[in-house]
């Protein structure tokens, strides 16, 4: 055995380089099953981070569908999803550039269905009967307002005319037929919740006209949350909804809701994306689900005669995209060990198969930190959630003196949760010698609707708090320099950062991922579908303008005195470049040291391969700068300003 080099923490060198979490791995997302064959959308950073369809034919050959030139997405809601869908082998999907609707029959090259024009399309359904996509539609034509949202039909034949269904509220999603073709299921809601705050599910009944009548709400409300609306092969409506404070699988029939399950578990998620999939039939009889408790993903399969709820034993701690066929259920697995792929369960047999993989590199046990789930008390005598990431290098060990800087992730959301799948983005780090706490602040989901609701009027508040709090906890373990501690988030964790670096004294440094700074610019200019997500999180606005104000980090840049860095995409609609470039402004000004890093052609999140290289690097320089640690491995300066 080879005696581990003694060297200080941050000047390790590590095997897991930007080179291989760029060039190798690839985003899993959207999954889809026609008969035998096994269809999947991949992000691909090499590739300018397009996004390509993928199918497993019944005879196990895997090949790319989608040519080169075409980019597998839906801006609609502007976080899309439910991109695609296959009918007998032939592929319709949304097309990011045009956003047009086009189809694809085997290796042909694909040709447009809709017209050129400024409107969207997702999560779409085949009509068999009319011969047309049941899907959502947004409306940009006119500029000078907010788009309109609505459910139409796209017929297939001819010339592609457009059938408006259903329209009037501000957003519908999950458009989902009965198997014989007669009725319709659908989700909508209004300003200002959004879907994890309250969606009516409705029901309406197709005329031989292709349109609609005879609708009626089945469940939901202002303040419950529904989610996933499916159809049972024998024609029964279940959906999953969190009014007993926990999101449940429930089903109607009869005109009646009855409950399957009844725990104190997640079997829903926040709807950022359209056609998200925690459930699907196996028969009639069967339903394969999954859900959390305690940030773990569990696969189950219910009885749905006898509510009968079964474990089936698999190695991953986080599953999604579950989708099933009387034979098999596929979906996205991951675990602390094992990064995300596409994997198909074998109904019978009960056998696992990895389909795809989100990078086929290996990496030594010995350089990959395992997440220790911890709970601390944070402010109020209240219960955060994280996951800690130790330093961890087989290859070295540090000075018995020092203890290791530590960066705290706040997620981007603010409604969504950390992960514990593999993150080669975290382990860049451990391997490196530094510590990472993942927190699940209060307003986190998967902990249910009262958790959730903890950042209602508080955002700003109660996120700082659980970092900060988190942060205090490892120092107090000893875990941690306690004067080194930074903080990095992206979007919505980006506003924490900021609000952590101006409100409170607890870090040192830190990293905005394109970070709200203004909430004021945010609520003026922002897409439809989160301009009133703020009015839960801080207040209506402009009713509320003095809370906004106060709780904006730029209108407090004096009190900002730790060395930033900023990443913005310059194309971003969510978070504009202007409410990055305004704080760095303000930093530079003050001459706190400040660097700043844009991207052309980079949306709200980045992806293109060397972007991805570029922050990272980025970001590892300039704390190697701040807290005086010798990089082991050359990265490409920035420039730090005032410095």
């Amino acid at each position: 055995m080879i005696k581990a080099e003694v060297a200080s923490y941050g000047c390790w060198r590590s095997p897991i380089t930007t080179d291989l979490i760029t060039a190798s791995i690839i985003g899993l997302g959207q999954i889809a099953l026609c008969g035998e064959e096994i269809y999947w959308s991949e992000l691909r950073p090499s590739e300018s981070g397009r996004n390509v369809i993928v199918r497993r034919g019944a005879d196990g050959k895997i090949e790319s569908l989608t040519p080169s030139g075409f980019n597998v997405r839906t801006r609609v809601h502007e976080y899309g999803g439910s991109s695609f869908l296959v009918v007998n082998g032939t592929v319709y999907f949304s097309n990011f550039i045009d956003q047009r609707l086009y189809y694809q029959q085997s290796d042909q090259e694909p040709q447009a269905i809709t017209p050129k024009t400024s409107t969207r399309y997702a999560d779409g359904v085949f009509d068999r009967q009319n011969n047309r996509i049941i899907c959502v539609y947004e409306d940009h034509t006119d500029v000078t307002k907010e788009a309109s949202n609505s459910l139409v039909g796209v017929e297939l034949d001819g010339d592609h005319k457009i059938q408006p269904l259903v329209s009037g509220n501000d957003f519908y999603a999950s458009p989902r037929l009965s198997p014989d073709g007669s009725r319709l299921a659908w989700l909508t809601w209004n300003h200002p919740n959004m879907p994890w705050d309250g969606t009516e599910l409705w029901v309406g009944e197709l005329k031989a006209d292709g349109s609609l009548g005879n609708t009626q709400k089945i469940a939901g409300d202002l303040d419950e949350s529904i989610f996933q609306p499916q159809w049972s092969p024998d024609g029964k409506l279940y959906f999953v909804s969190d009014r007993t404070g926990w999101w449940n699988i429930y089903r109607w029939q009869d005109e009646n809701v009855e409950a399957l399950t009844q725990m104190e578990a997640e079997f829903g998620q926040p709807q950022w994306n359209f056609g998200m999939s925690t459930y699907a039939f196996g028969s009639a009889n069967q339903i394969i689900c999954t859900y959390t408790q305690q940030g773990i993903w569990y696969l189950a399969s219910l009885d749905t005669l006898t509510c009968n709820l079964e474990l089936i034993n698999t190695p991953y701690t986080d599953i999604s995209s579950l989708h099933a066929t009387s034979n098999q259920v596929v979906f996205r697995g991951s675990s602390p060990t094992q990064l995300a792929a596409i994997v198909r369960l074998d109904l019978t047999t009960k056998e696992l198969e990895v389909l795809r993989c989100s990078s086929d590199v290996t990496i030594d046990p010995g350089y990959l930190s395992l997440p220790e789930a911890i709970e601390y008390e944070t402010s109020d005598g209240k219960t955060a959630y994280a996951l800690f990431y130790s330093p961890r290098n087989r290859d070295y060990t540090a000075p018995e003196t020092e203890q290791p800087p530590l960066i705290v992730k706040s997620h981007g959301g603010p409604t969504a949760a950390t992960s514990s799948s593999l993150n080669f983005n975290i382990q860049y780090w451990t391997s490196r010698g530094i510590a990472v706490l993942d927190v699940n602040y209060g307003g986190s989901t998967g902990y249910g609707r009262e958790y959730r609701q903890r950042l209602s009027g508080n955002w700003g508040i109660v996120d700082v708090d659980d970092c900060v709090f988190g942060a205090r906890y490892l120092v107090s373990r000893g875990d941690v320099d306690g004067d080194r501690l930074t903080i990095s988030g992206g979007s919505a964790g980006g506003y924490t950062t900021l609000c952590a670096l101006t409100f409170r004294d607890t870090f040192k440094a830190g990293a905005s991922y394109f970070g709200v700074s203004d909430l004021e610019a945010l609520v003026r200019d922002t897409h439809k579908f989160e301009s009133r997500y703020l009015d839960g999180l801080i207040g209506p606005y402009p009713q509320q303008r003095q809370i906004y104000q106060q709780r904006s980090p730029i209108n407090f840049s004096e009190r900002l005195a730790c060395p930033m860095i900023f990443f913005q995409g310059l194309e971003d609609r969510v978070v504009p470049p202007n409410q990055t470039e305004a704080m760095v402004t303000a930093l530079r000004t003050k001459g706190v040291p400040v660097a700043y890093v844009a991207f052309e052609g980079e949306e709200h999140g980045f992806r293109k391969a060397a972007n991805i290289k570029r922050s990272l690097s980025a970001e590892l320089y300039f704390y190697s700068r701040i807290f005086n640690f010798e990089i082991a491995q050359p990265v490409e300066p920035v420039v730090i300003e005032n410095f």
